[in-house]
């Protein structure tokens, strides 16, 4: 029998596992055939997992053989950005500095999907500490996007979501700091969500910038997405930002359709310079299904979000630079060697260990926290997420969903903006503001442009996620979208029989 994993989803794996057509050990066997058919190619993974996956799925077939319910996902191949710690596993965020650490305890999140049944086949690759929109900073080399293996995946989280687009995993883990898990999802025509800040546990998770980031889901379809929600949205004492709200089911209302719903195209966010034309037809077309199928389809504005960029590239390596001051070479991590004293191991060793973007991101949000200028940088720039926090309670005071591109192109070359940092961080003007405020976001597909996947981001106000989800789902039945790259059609037309 010949698995392709591209072919099926959770719940469809689920019911073969009690049906007994197919066992735990060889949906994770048909997970490594496609890892070691296509990663060479793709570079989704800086490490794969087998004996970690073997062992879940041993239990997993115990499970059945016995006769117990299984867990929700139970046998479920499953991928986790090289940032979250997995015990048996190298935690690097793809950078020399931690290129050798070896996971001393799990994150939380990572844990509950092991716990739900899941099977870990690796840990992928990210911009160096999630700092970029391509994956291209990795320390150990870009991956490629499924659709088109000459143009990038988008990042940070671009190894997560090549991962579920190339068929290589089922699910995956992301984080998102300024659009790190909605943008890859745009690029790579998966579904990708930010929950609600402090929704899913931070705890085991190798912090960028604290008050910004949030772990999130990469799925084919909108109800895996939410059938992964349901396991990973928790309270975690081990995490002091972690809301603890009641246990909730973001499958229930799914398929309610959005008849009634009132949806907000944002008009200035819309008509940025940089948004590619086509890419906004995309997202216009798709708000005019919604209309015909019963929502209220209206415009609006966030004024104040035309300065989330700057106050984000404020914020974010303010926190960075504070966060990784940790890593020194003295208690782990990278070490130079033959250091003449103290503060020369401490500057050779973060120099030879961070890259490019690293020292770029540090030197920044020190210069914004330092003595003189930290009211007038980073002050200014807290001033400013406030106001776009009023903008959004506005705009949700009169609208149910807001609708956005999530990001203002499809996917770019690999190379084409690497050199230049500020055209890279124009990939994240549409996302960026959701994390300043705190609130959930999900790019679900709505289309293509020359052959290219685009994203929608809606966005709903603080635990609104059943009802973005919702309007997801109603996205993904009205515009039919393939999530199939051209590249993973093929191979499995090549290795002929499918478990569908």
């Amino acid at each position: 029998m010949t698995i392709d994993l591209s072919t099926l989803n959770v719940s469809r794996i689920r019911d073969g596992l009690s049906k007994r057509e197919f066992t735990a050990r060889e949906l994770a066997d048909a997970a490594f055939d496609r890892i070691d058919a296509v990663d060479a190619e793709v570079h989704s993974f800086n490490q794969v997992t087998r004996e970690l996956a073997h062992a879940a799925a041993q239990r997993v077939d115990e499970m059945v053989c016995a006769g117990d319910p299984l867990p929700p996902l139970a046998g479920v191949p499953v991928a986790f950005k090289d940032n979250m710690n997995l015990v048996g596993t190298r935690t690097t965020c793809s950078s020399r500095i931690l290129e050798n650490y070896e996971s001393v305890y799990d994150c939380t999140a990572v844990r509950r999907m092991l716990d739900a049944g899941a099977l870990p086949v690796g840990k992928c690759n990210m911009d160096e500490f999630a700092f970029g929109s391509s994956t291209e900073n990795s320390a150990f080399g870009p991956t490629r996007n499924p659709w088109d293996l000459e143009r990038v995946p988008g990042g940070s989280s671009g190894g997560s979501a090549a991962a579920v687009a190339a068929g290589e995993a089922v699910l995956s883990l992301g984080s998102d700091t300024g659009g790190s898990i909605r943008q890859p999802g745009a690029l790579t025509g998966t579904v990708a969500m930010k929950p609600t800040y402090g929704r899913v546990s931070r705890y085991g998770i190798v912090a960028f910038a604290s008050s910004l980031d949030q772990i999130g889901p990469f799925s084919k379809t909108v109800e895996e997405c939410a059938q992964t929600m349901n396991v990973i949205c928790a309270h975690d004492d081990m995490d002091a930002t972690s809301v603890d709200r009641p246990a909730e089911d973001f499958t229930a209302h799914l398929r309610d359709g959005v008849k009634g719903l009132r949806i907000g195209l944002v008009s200035d966010l819309l008509a940025l310079e940089g948004c590619d034309p086509a890419v906004r037809e995309r997202v216009v077309e798709t708000a005019e299904a919604l209309a015909k199928q019963g929502a209220e389809v209206g415009e609006v504005a966030l004024p104040s979000t035309q300065y989330g960029l700057p106050a984000y590239y404020i914020i974010g390596p303010a926190e960075a630079s504070s966060n990784l001051a940790r890593f020194d070479g003295i208690r782990y991590g990278h070490r130079a060697e033959d250091a003449e004293d103290v503060m020369d191991l401490y500057l050779r060793s973060r120099a030879e260990g961070f890259g490019p973007e690293s020292i770029r991101r540090i030197m920044l949000g020190t210069y914004a926290l330092s003595a003189g200028y930290y009211d007038a940088y980073y002050g200014q720039a807290q001033k400013v997420r406030t106001l776009i926090i009023r903008d959004f309670e506005r705009a949700f005071a009169d609208f149910d969903v807001l609708l956005t591109p999530t990001s203002p192109t499809t996917a770019f070359k690999i190379g084409e903006k690497a050199a230049d940092p500020v055209a890279m961080y124009l990939s994240d003007v549409y996302t960026i503001p959701v994390n300043l405020a705190g609130i959930p976001a999900v790019s679900v597909p709505c289309g293509h442009v020359d052959g290219l996947p685009v994203g929608l981001q809606i966005m709903g106000t603080h635990f609104a996620e059943s009802t973005i989800l919702r309007v997801a789902h109603a996205v993904e039945v009205a515009t039919g979208f393939e999530s199939i790259p051209p590249m993973v059609q093929r191979l499995g037309e090549r290795r002929g029989a499918i478990v569908a």
